[in-house]
């Protein structure tokens, strides 16, 4: 991420409206955050799991407050019209936000692929955004059985809901692709052929795993963490069964 002087948009850190959306975070060039693409990412607040492996918990608490004026990101934005092609909205849980509908449309005015990363809990807010989404980014923590999502996500039972996110996203014809952060304490390499599995059955083509990276006070050893990634017949499973697969490690 640039400094406050180069991205020209920070504001302090008591913005209270925020403009529509609230924003803890923003880079803005990426190109691993939608593939094929040049995009800014925004990084919304707001998070209704708690995941144990995740790496933007400063995130997780919709305070009310905004690190970044809205009004200012969109400015950025359209000086960067011809440089960029896309704007993700990621998290937190980008979908928790109640102006999130009216910010993807502005984006989309602006002439950018609008593209979002979910966890899939929240079905129908999904439903009314996609008409406006180019790209989808879906999370999938753990294999489709109540208790061990519930477990993946920090107590929180939402695999109903990630289940019709998936199917929503299936149905609408969008492009876009799932992906498992491979978290040795929660899951195992039996664990991904399920998934993958189901995944396959719903007619899900692209399959992404990407390699835990351990977070403060986790001393699980590189050689669990990169199990799933040295499995060469899981790798040949992942790669007969999907169009697409990537091992991000």
């Amino acid at each position: 991420m640039t400094s406050k002087s180069e991205q020209n948009f920070v504001s302090n850190s008591d913005n209270i409206s925020g403009g529509s959306i609230f924003i803890g975070g923003v880079e803005n060039f990426s190109l691993v955050d939608f593939p094929g693409k040049i995009a800014a990412v925004l990084f919304l607040k707001g998070c209704p799991w708690r995941c144990h492996f995740c790496y933007n918990t400063h995130l997780q608490k919709m305070d009310g407050r905004s690190d970044f004026d809205w009004e200012n990101v969109k400015n950025f934005l359209k000086k960067r019209k011809g440089m960029l092609d896309a704007v993700v909205f990621s998290g937190g849980e980008p979908l928790m936000q109640k102006g999130i509908n009216r910010a993807v449309k502005e984006v989309k005015d602006m002439g950018y692929i609008a593209a979002i990363h979910t966890c899939g809990c929240y079905p129908e807010k999904l439903k009314e955004v996609l008409p406006d989404i180019g790209w989808v980014g879906l999370d999938i923590k753990a294999p489709f059985k109540k208790e061990h999502y519930k477990k993946a996500v920090g107590g929180v039972d939402s695999l109903e809901e990630v289940s019709q996110s998936l199917d929503i996203i299936i149905k609408s014809g969008i492009e876009f692709e799932t992906r498992t952060t491979c978290d040795p304490r929660i899951l195992s390499v039996e664990d991904i052929y399920e998934i993958a599995e189901f995944l396959k059955s719903k007619g899900v083509k692209n399959y992404n795993l990407q390699r835990y990276r351990q977070v403060p006070r986790d001393n699980t050893p590189d050689m669990e963490c990169d199990k799933f990634f040295n499995d060469v017949k899981l790798e040949k499973f992942l790669k007969d069964n999907f169009d697409n697969v990537e091992l991000r490690k």
